[in-house]
């Protein structure tokens, strides 16, 4: 069942009549509303681009946080082909929040990169609800030297709210880890094509 946020409400009145409409069509087969149908369907079109039309700062933010929205491995599963994920700093450990691997869009072989923040309750606390630590960020860094060798573009999916703030993620260099990532990007010789999918929090 679709989760809507506070100010659709008007649409989910109207998609939940849509919906009514439509059960009720199946039952009763002698029943023509397809003209009352295609007007409500309408309407509720009509409502969702005004709505989000005239979003407030606030109401983009509940969007980007929205529970239902697709995050990084839809995004891989839906659109790269022959993904092999690659993971560890080969330093400390493997950090979930950020995940990464070589495939092929549209034809082309890249480097994806990008966080991942979970669909459930398990999934968030294994990717650390997309906040990653310094290993997360050594990871990147690591991928995308390996793509600057090998002259493949980088593909970045952004969408946390930061950087974890955690005591053993500043005790394990988070904020050198962060500047370190920034400067391997700044070296690369190679494309890199950062996407907002999410939240565009600091880290």
């Amino acid at each position: 069942m679709r989760t809507y946020l506070d100010f659709e409400k008007p649409i989910a009145e109207l998609e939940s009549k849509v919906a009514e409409l439509k059960a009720l069509a199946a039952e009763q087969r002698s029943v023509s509303i397809e003209e009352e149908l295609a007007k409500l369907e309408g309407k509720a079109k009509e409502a969702l681009e005004e709505t989000y039309s005239e979003l407030t700062p606030w109401q983009k933010t509940q969007v980007a946080r929205h529970p239902e929205r697709p995050h990084f491995r839809h995004y891989v599963d839906g659109l790269v082909e022959d993904f092999t994920p690659l993971s560890g700093d080969r330093s400390f450990a493997e950090d979930q929040a950020i995940l990464g691997g070589i495939g092929r869009l549209s034809g082309r072989s890249v480097m994806v990169i990008g966080h991942e923040k979970g669909s459930d309750t398990e999934g968030r606390i294994k990717h650390n609800f997309g906040m990653a630590r310094p290993e997360g960020y050594r990871k990147a860094v690591r991928l995308m030297e390996m793509a600057d060798r090998f002259a493949l573009p980088v593909v970045s999916l952004v969408d946390t709210a930061g950087a974890y703030p955690g005591i053993g993620a500043e005790e394990r260099g988070q904020s050198e880890a962060i500047g370190a990532c920034l400067a391997a990007m700044s070296r690369a010789r190679v494309p890199i094509i950062a996407t907002i999918i999410g939240e565009g929090g600091s880290g």
